[in-house]
């Protein structure tokens, strides 16, 4: 998916000790999680979780009440685990995993081959070499986690948008047409006991791109491929609400025989029809005997890759909305109404920094998420008193500093003044409304402001 915050060193107890404190007022009536809740029903739910985040303790409170599966957001990526090639870094998705264990959580991997995120010498090879890198990035990785995942996310986001469920350009893709099949027998040969998914975005009904994954899991069962699961992200729009179909085409992939997961769960809007759509989520799962659960991408809004758009079950003070309410109740439980309430103490990451710029009809603000030699940038454009139709941001990178890959936008270049533009669907945005896209470099993260104009 398009989201991708950068991975930082976490704080150790002591500091978390001293960090803001979550103070948790139950109603009379209930003691409810999300977690608790879904388990009732036989079911999971789950989180994308951030290491960076785990100094701040009202994230970790819900973090670890609210939630019974854990994805790590970026941690387990091949850029993270496989800097250089052949030396594996562990340590920040070894702190969700550890968390989480410690905690009584589950844990899905996410994700081993992907065409994004991948580390800057992945881009000098090809063929062969690119094929037999893959093998080695699965095989160390996988062996690494070994019987302490659930699940993981072996192949992400392999097949294009344009209508006709074809696969998606790639470096992976250019390996062979069997680079998906190879990558799971790679990672069960490395990992007998996890559960082995593919996950894509705009599956969620039926239509050209899911089906292609249909026929892609049916032929990889006829013929004995490894694959345990589907993963649906379920990234919803207030602009393209949940399909008729969502039931349906989870039904599908389910009587293939295959376990059916909601991976990324965010959905743009808030108020009652926010919740509403949250609530068929749920009902749709509950339907599906195969359905296993429902993670969502990120906690508070602010801490979503889309904040703009306000997608989560909790404020940005890690207040609950109408929509963990209806979460709640789509599973047959009361609601707990746990409130957060945040003291002045809680520490926020310094290399975490948000830069204003304005420009004409818009305004765009930025924030970085940096570690030792890169960074990832997540702007916000929001439109003034009238509808933006089509947008233009210019951030100027640092000397060195260079872009290595971007999400909802089109960039002009990759490194010095670069000028970010719309893609077709986020280049409307209505009055005082916001949208969001990011891009992740190497180097020295930008700072100062960002200009907009319409």
């Amino acid at each position: 998916m398009r989201r991708k915050h950068a991975i930082l060193t976490v704080l150790t107890t002591g500091a978390l000790a001293a960090a803001a404190v979550l103070t948790v007022t139950p109603s009379a009536n209930a003691a409810t999680t999300l977690g608790s809740a879904a388990s009732a029903k036989g079911k999971y739910f789950g989180t994308a979780a951030a290491a960076y985040k785990f100094s701040d303790s009202v994230y970790t409170g819900i973090l670890d009440r609210e939630f019974t599966m854990v994805t790590p957001e970026n941690e387990m990526k091949w850029d993270a685990t496989e800097p250089s090639q052949n030396s594996f870094s562990y340590s920040s998705a070894d702190t969700i995993v550890n968390r989480a264990k410690a905690n009584g959580q589950r844990v899905r991997g996410h994700a081993l081959a992907w065409h994004s995120q991948q580390p800057g010498w992945v881009s000098s090879l090809s063929g062969t070499a690119l094929r037999n890198a893959m093998i080695n990035h699965i095989t160390n990785v996988a062996t690494h986690y070994k019987g302490q995942l659930y699940a993981w996310d072996v192949v992400n986001e392999a097949f294009s948008d344009n209508g006709d469920g074809s696969r998606r350009s790639s470096n992976l893709q250019n390996t062979g047409n069997d680079w998906i099949e190879v990558a799971f027998k790679t990672a069960r040969a490395a990992d007998s006991t996890a559960k082995l998914c593919y996950n894509d975005y705009n599956t969620d009904g039926v239509n050209a791109k899911s089906t292609a994954v249909y026929n892609m899991v049916k032929d990889f069962l006829a013929r004995g491929v490894p694959i345990d699961c589907v993963g649906f992200q379920s990234h919803i729009n207030s602009a393209s609400p949940l399909p008729s179909d969502y039931q349906a085409n989870l039904q599908r992939f389910a009587d293939l025989g295959v376990e059916v997961q909601i991976t990324e769960l965010d959905i743009a809007g808030s108020g009652s029809a926010q919740a509403t759509t949250y609530a068929n989520v749920v009902k749709a799962c509950l339907a599906v005997t195969k359905c296993a659960g429902i993670t969502v991408w990120g906690i508070r809004d602010s801490d979503s890759w889309r904040s703009g758009d306000t997608p989560l079950l909790f404020d940005n003070s890690g207040n609950p909305k109408a929509a963990y309410n209806s979460v709640i109740s789509a599973f047959g439980a009361t609601t707990s109404s746990p409130s957060a309430s945040v003291s002045p103490s809680v520490s926020v990451s310094p290399s975490t920094s948000t830069s204003p710029g304005t420009g004409g009809a818009c305004t765009a603000t930025f924030s970085n998420n940096a570690w030792t030699g890169g960074f990832v940038t997540t702007v916000t454009v929001k439109a003034g008193s009238s509808v933006l139709n089509g947008w233009r941001v210019g951030i100027t990178l640092p000397s060195g500093a260079a872009i290595t890959n971007s999400w909802s936008t089109t960039a002009s270049g990759s490194s010095g003044a670069v000028t970010f533009s719309n893609v077709n669907y986020n280049g409307s945005v209505a009055a005082g409304a916001s949208t969001s896209f990011g891009f992740q470099g190497t180097g020295s993260a930008p700072s100062g402001t960002a200009s907009c104009s319409a």
